[in-house]
């Protein structure tokens, strides 16, 4: 178990990477959104000691779509003093809610705003925790993907490691202390960029912003996940300034990503891949390869920071390092070698290769 002085060392070691600063391309039309007030929580990198109480085999057992909510006590440490928040939570998700694919399903913590003022928490209305699926040195791999996408675009969603406390409070125990991760809410990551959530699907990838789309469709290459789609809105999100703005895209969840590499994650079977260990690109046809330049330049740019995400964290083993290492070295290979760019970029514009995967279009 870690100690403070530990997580102490981890916020000094690992989570400080630095983030490059990047530029919001706007029209001469936009009009400035007033910025939310920063709450904090996500303004460090330390790893957050939480601890939640209440009847908490009841949440973890309630799996069903409609699943209700339950009455809630978080507790963390300010300052030398205990900070409680009542606040209500449900289990959420699809794939991982599902009790045959994962342990712990994820939680949506519903706050009261009258509850959380002058707390680090104020501000927050929902906020996604992402729980252990079948062990948690699985989030943290996933969560480093988060911090891997924020060194690429400020269209991202911040993320802050937990180590998280479940206590019981009708068996009287604890009944579960593990890493964890809380993801900025849709609504303030989309005001942090000066747009809003658009809902509405079919939006082929083709009609986004080419420069943010080509970033997160090189991304998800890099990463190995395939589990996404912009027309069926699958993990992905599209902002907008308004209805009549060119939208942008915005991914989430990548536990499915190789370089994640869970026991459960599957490559979809109509893509014809062995394991997401194979990269497969999944954007539009593109048939002039000097589409890809400037994006290619932002991923060579960032290499060192993106290696140093791994290489400088001690929470994952060696081993996953130099794996991750390789898994990324394979990338960087493809990206600045012409011919595999071009066999792997020009995929899609392949007979056929333009395949609807299996449930995401439900």
């Amino acid at each position: 178990m870690l100690t403070t002085f530990n997580l102490v060392a981890i916020s000094m070691w690992c989570w400080l990477l630095p983030l490059l600063p990047h530029t919001i391309s706007k029209k001469a039309s936009f009009a400035p959104i007033a910025s939310v007030p920063s709450p904090g929580l996500f303004d460090v990198e330390d790893v957050l000691e939480i601890k939640l109480s209440g009847n908490i085999r009841a949440l973890f057992n309630n799996r069903a779509s409609d699943a209700g909510y339950y009455p809630l006590l978080l507790t963390y440490k300010e300052t030398n003093r205990d900070v409680s928040i009542p606040l209500k939570a449900k289990t959420r998700g699809n794939f991982r809610r599902d009790r045959d694919n994962c342990l712990y399903p994820p939680i949506l913590l519903n706050f009261q705003k009258a509850s959380n003022k002058k707390t680090l928490f104020q501000e927050q209305d929902k906020l996604k925790l992402v729980m252990p699926c079948q062990g948690d040195q699985y989030v943290i791999k996933e969560y480093l993907v988060y911090k891997l996408y924020n060194l690429i675009t400020p269209k991202s969603y911040r993320t802050r490691l937990a180590k998280v406390s479940f206590y019981d409070s009708v068996k009287k125990k604890e009944v579960g202390n593990f890493f964890s991760f809380l993801i900025e809410e849709d609504g303030q990551m989309a005001k942090r960029n000066e747009t809003h959530i658009l809902e509405k699907k079919m939006i082929r990838g083709e009609s986004t912003e080419t420069e943010t789309f080509l970033k997160m469709a090189v991304f998800q290459y890099m990463i190995g996940n395939t589990d996404w789609s912009v027309p069926y809105l699958h993990n992905i999100r599209i902002l907008a300034f308004d209805s009549s703005t060119i939208p942008s895209v915005v991914p989430y969840d990548f536990d499915h990503a190789g370089i994640v590499d869970a026991p459960y994650a599957l490559p979809p079977e109509q893509l014809g891949l062995r394991s997401t260990q194979d990269r497969r690109f999944r954007g539009y046809c593109i048939t002039d390869m000097k589409t890809f330049d400037q994006v290619v330049a932002v991923f060579n740019r960032l290499r060192k920071d993106i290696y140093n995400v791994y290489t400088s964290c001690p929470l994952i083993d060696s081993r996953y390092v130099a794996a991750t290492t390789k898994f990324l070295d394979g990338f960087y290979d493809t990206i600045n070698d012409p011919k595999k760019s071009k066999a792997a970029f020009s995929y899609p514009c392949q007979k056929g290769m333009q395949v609807v995967i299996k449930g995401l279009d439900n």
